[in-house]
């Protein structure tokens, strides 16, 4: 657990071109610093996913989504003729503020960040399928810490140390899913329908703890002690969704939807060295002694279970006459008290999160900006690490998506970019650390038609 001694931070950079040095205490916990999980799109709108629907990004939250990827039939025998695929990416710039309780100490840190890459494409009508690869946590941490140390049994002083505590590392999910509809009928003017989907991914990441000590004396040269432990771990996840929309009117629609990923154990390697030694200007860190030097430990690291439920109310936009928007909220809970690492548990929590959000769209005119998407959403709930006290989390978000006008010599294409730009507090003055987290999404939903049965006279 951090004491209070521990949250001097230093930042070894900042900006350095388009990346820098991450820096946040509390990525040491769990599996790091969790990073956004929908796509830029939703993230606008406080990042719901569970019931989002729409044929011009990819929803890789929720698989069921899938089905929805836009397919032209052929009118005569009805068969997919053509099919509408999506690529979607994005990046992050984030901004963290670090403010230590009770003090004046702030600190700054700022990092630009690759976010996902995603591709969507229907299979035939009804029935679709994504993939992709996107970060899923962060482990970025660097410290230290000023003491004086004592003989636990005598109580004797002993000497200054000073304790460097680094950590890097993080996690990432390649995945490929698929969706179709159970059924879909006509109603009241709009589509009615049911789908499901499964998700396949394969989890992959690394936790790189560092702890260097050196003892300060004027008479005695110490050497230093390392102190560090590498883990590398992997394993199939899965997650099961579903969506069901429902018009309401000939303009209006409800959706429902939710996903499930249940608990898995990924199998883990873990390097462990314990050394003394000395820093030298040309060479680096030079061994001096090995205290111990254990590798390739296996083990394994236990993920919780997770669900999120939520709905989407839809009024759809009439050209040249009316508006639309939505508005819609998601309840998401994790089962963090079953996490475990190497069968040891950590400093986390079962949360919950609640995310309500919207979009507004002008009435569509010729003019640019009447097509012009804006979106707002809230996110709250406490964060799944717990030191000492529950970490509080309240966040807001606006975003826009802005269409991109169309070459003629690409007449189908459909290309938005869209911002989002979230503020989100973590922590208040009862924590050891308080954060404030600036975080500016930019991504591209680039689609066109992929497949087309060509006609000969």
């Amino acid at each position: 657990m951090f004491q209070r001694k521990l949250l001097l931070i230093s930042l070894l950079t900042t900006y350095l071109g388009v990346s820098g040095q991450d820096n946040s205490p509390y990525s040491r916990y769990g599996i790091g610093d969790l990073v956004p999980q929908t796509n830029i799109f939703t993230r606008g709108m406080g990042g719901l996913s569970a019931a989002y629907i729409d044929n011009f990004s990819v929803n890789f939250s929720n698989p069921a989504s899938f089905s929805s990827f836009q397919s032209f039939r052929e009118k005569k025998n009805k068969r997919m003729a053509s099919g509408r695929a999506v690529a979607d990416f994005g990046v992050n710039v984030d901004r963290r503020n670090l403010f230590e309780p009770g003090t004046q100490n702030e600190f700054q840190t700022s990092n630009a960040l690759f976010s996902y890459v995603q591709v969507g494409m229907p299979l035939r009508q009804g029935w679709g399928m994504g993939f992709g690869i996107r970060p899923v946590s962060r482990v970025s941490y660097n410290m230290y810490r000023a003491e004086r140390l004592y003989d636990p049994i005598s109580g004797n002083n002993i000497d200054s140390s000073i304790t460097l505590f680094q950590g890097d590392g993080g996690t990432y999910l390649a995945n490929w899913g698929t969706g179709f509809n159970v059924f879909q009928r006509e109603r009241k003017g709009l589509e009615e329908k049911l789908s499901i989907g499964v998700q396949v991914g394969y989890f992959f990441g690394r936790k790189d703890f560092t702890s260097r000590r050196s003892l300060i004396n004027d008479s005695v040269l110490y050497a230093q002690a390392n102190y560090q432990t590498l883990t590398n771990f992997s394993n199939l996840i899965y997650t099961a969704g579903f969506q069901y929309r429902l018009p309401l009117s000939s303009k209006m629609a409800l959706a429902v939807g939710g996903f499930y990923r249940p608990g898995a154990s990924l199998n883990a390697r873990q390097d462990r060295v314990r050394e003394t030694y000395r820093y030298n200007e040309s060479a680096g860190n030079l061994r001096i002694d090995g205290v111990l030097d254990q590798r390739d430990i296996k083990g394994n690291v236990k993920l919780p279970s997770s669900y999120t439920v939520g709905f989407m109310l839809q009024k759809f936009a009439t050209p040249n006459k009316e508006g639309g928007w939505m508005l819609g909220a998601d309840y998401s809970v994790t089962q963090w008290d079953g996490y475990r690492f190497f069968g040891q548990t950590d400093s986390v929590r079962t949360n919950w999160s609640l995310h309500i959000g919207g979009q507004w769209s002008p009435v569509p005119k010729r003019s640019y900006f009447s097509n012009i998407a804006y979106r707002f959403g809230v996110i709250l709930g406490p964060d799944y690490i717990k030191v000492r006290n529950d970490l509080s989390q309240f966040g807001l978000s606006v975003g826009m998506g802005l269409p991109i006008p169309i070459s003629r010599q690409a007449p189908n294409q459909v290309t938005f970019l869209n911002l989002a730009f979230e503020v989100n507090r973590r922590g208040d003055e009862t924590n050891l650390l308080r954060e404030n987290l600036f975080r500016l999404s930019v991504g591209f939903s680039l689609s066109d038609i992929w497949f087309a049965k060509r006609r000969y006279d």
